[in-house]
């Protein structure tokens, strides 16, 4: 995945935040469990208050500074994820009357949200109360370090549409009509993860047909290696992956977000029909 170099995308409205040293976090619906959320799925216990929150971290924020052409995306992890809001915003409002933008926030280390925690140990996450996404760059580190992920540009651009996913969910009435059931393999908790990865599937298959106010294409198709890439990212977080990289059992009745299977096939089925094709919910159980 490749911006176009003179492509505008000076016009994003991300802030930086951040500054605090909490690693914590409850009540989110993220992309993936890392560190505290890990100890808390397997050991049944609640770890989050280990480290205290910057309460002081919550302010207004920053702009991503240096961040005003497809070039300075290209250049920075901060800015291709601000850069690629400019895309995926536009997307859906072409596919959602009145769609409305949620604010995205790139966390410095950690601030305090309705949500919890955002940290790169929470992992990137969506706040519906605030109808914020939050994502921590160096997260996409962890990836690399600890889950076997290559996170490339397109796998970190997936991660981040998957999170603007969760935004359509809550402004289309679809995490209201799907409220939480508890967890397992059919639970709503996976169909919502597994649409929010279809939905990320459906950007990505349209997102070279997004431009800038003079007509210039914010991205460049992706080419069948960062296809690859970005699936190698869905496989990294899927539930049984996560199970066994952490040293336990694969459980499916524990699951949250759908196996690493799941996950890549939903993802390449928004990819290759669209959001129309990214109904979970239609789903008998079982064929998910």
């Amino acid at each position: 995945m490749t911006f176009n170099p003179n492509a505008n995308v000076g016009g994003n409205t991300a802030r930086r935040r951040g500054g605090g040293i909490a690693i914590a976090g409850g009540g989110i619906a993220g992309i993936a469990a890392l560190a505290v959320l890990l100890l808390n799925m397997f050991t049944g216990s609640d770890f989050s208050g280990l480290v205290p929150v910057d309460q002081g971290a919550s302010g207004g924020g920053s702009e991503i500074a240096n961040c005003e052409s497809g070039a300075d995306a290209n250049a920075s992890d901060d800015c291709r994820l601000a850069a690629a809001s400019l895309a995926i915003n536009q997307y859906w409002a072409g596919q959602i009357d009145g769609y409305r933008q949620p604010q995205l926030i790139i966390v410095d280390q950690a601030t305090s949200t309705q949500c919890g925690t955002a940290s790169n140990q929470a992992g990137p996450f969506y706040c519906p109360p605030e109808e914020t996404v939050y994502i921590d760059p160096t997260f996409f580190q962890l990836l690399r370090s600890q889950f076997d992920a290559t996170a490339g540009p397109l796998a970190q651009l997936y991660v981040l549409a998957h999170e603007y996913g969760h935004h359509v969910q809550q402004i289309t009435g679809i995490m209201q009509d799907n409220p939480s059931n508890g967890t397992g393999p059919d639970s709503n908790g996976v169909r919502t993860e597994l649409q929010a990865d279809c939905y990320a599937g459906a950007w990505v298959g349209q997102m070279s047909t997004q431009t800038d106010e003079s007509g210039v294409p914010f991205l460049q198709a992706p080419t069948p290696t960062q296809i690859a890439d970005a699936l190698n990212a869905a496989q990294a977080v899927g539930d049984d992956h996560i199970q066994q990289e952490s040293g336990g059992a694969v459980n499916p009745e524990t699951w949250t977000h759908g196996s690493s299977e799941q996950r890549e096939r939903w993802f390449q089925t928004g990819y290759q029909q669209g959001a129309g094709a990214c109904d979970t919910f239609g789903v008998p159980g079982g064929s998910l």
